[in-house]
């Protein structure tokens, strides 16, 4: 008598594997914040006190705030150099339209609204033109910190309006930039997880051919990614601003580095295909928790540099030998 073998019974889906080892690999990453905190800890007993977590949250806001769309950017396989200087831009903006009358709240959206078609110019460009990203976004941070200097003329722009909280504000002694980088962090996390866009971000990063044979747009994902990103660079551009009272075209500067730096650290793969929002997040407190250690520690600054490149090389490093073993 033949017997059948019910494979269903103890069903062992791909899937499942794929959502453990990504997890798997995100609690990694967090075990090594988790041990460099202790370290740190017992060197300064000062590190661990509410003051000064706080403090490294606010320093790491605005990475985290830019590391969402810069993480759908490179999950797509590109790549975006000219964050910084949109920041710079849209707190420009906003203070010159702010000083030339215009309601505050329309000066804020302006500069959003800059800040995404900056972005989408970026996409834009990268597909129609098949530019490689590199080479377009680091033509386009020349060009937008151009346009802030004949904005400014290279002169800073002083301004006190009602968005000053929005970057210096705080409630219940928590700094607001907090808040907007946990709601952005969440947002975020559900639009890349939940959303059929974000599946889109995956697919396209991970097998671009595929993705068209499934019906993807290719085109109109990566113009909406670079898009998010301009935008999320302007919103940082006016806490920024609005924080130092000052709109100054220095502001950003080197911060396409730190952003690009947090979504690699946090397991986000440089090829494409693969990350996460809550890596992001980890990433980029890896990076504030380093540089709040090495301040606590009266540490030089460079050996911040040193080390925090070294992170970043191990990183990649691990990222290579993972798609090496595969």
């Amino acid at each position: 008598m033949l017997t059948t073998t019910n494979t269903d019974a103890n069903p062992k889906p791909h899937v499942s594997a794929a959502k453990f080892r990504f997890h798997f690999e995100e609690a990694g990453i967090l075990a090594a914040l988790v041990v460099l905190c202790v370290v740190l800890s017992i060197f300064n007993p000062k590190f661990l006190t509410f003051n000064n977590i706080v403090n490294v949250l606010r320093q790491i806001s605005q990475v985290g705030i830019l590391g969402v769309g810069m993480a759908y950017v490179i999950i797509t396989g590109g790549i975006d150099l000219s964050i910084g200087s949109t920041i710079a831009l849209g707190g420009v903006i906003t203070a010159q339209l702010t000083m030339m009358g215009m309601p505050v709240w329309v000066s804020f959206l302006a500069a959003l609204l800059v800040g995404a078609i900056v972005g989408s110019v970026n996409g834009l460009m990268i597909v129609n033109l098949n530019i490689n990203a590199f080479i377009t976004t680091m033509a386009m941070m020349n060009i937008i910190k151009g346009v802030a200097y004949l904005i400014t003329e290279g002169m800073p722009i002083s301004f006190s309006t009602s968005l000053n909280f929005l970057g210096g504000g705080s409630i219940a002694g928590i700094p607001f930039p907090i808040f907007v980088m946990v709601a952005i962090l969440i947002a975020g996390h559900i639009v890349l997880k939940k959303t059929v866009f974000g599946k889109s971000i995956f697919a396209v990063g991970g097998n671009e051919r595929y993705a068209k044979l499934s019906g993807i747009n290719v085109a109109k994902t990566k113009v909406c990614v670079y898009g998010i990103l301009g935008c999320l660079g302007a919103l940082v551009g006016v806490m920024t601003a609005s924080n130092l009272k000052i709109a100054d075209t220095a502001a950003g500067s080197g911060s396409e580095m730190d952003v690009i730096a947090a979504v690699v650290i946090g397991g986000t793969s440089m090829s494409g295909g693969k990350g996460s929002i809550t890596g992001v997040l980890i990433g980029a407190a890896i990076m504030g928790v380093i540089r709040n250690g090495f301040v606590l520690l009266k540490l030089s600054s460079y050996l911040q540099m040193i080390s925090i490149g070294a992170v970043i090389v191990i990183a990649v490093t691990l990222d290579q030998f993972k798609k090496r073993s595969k």
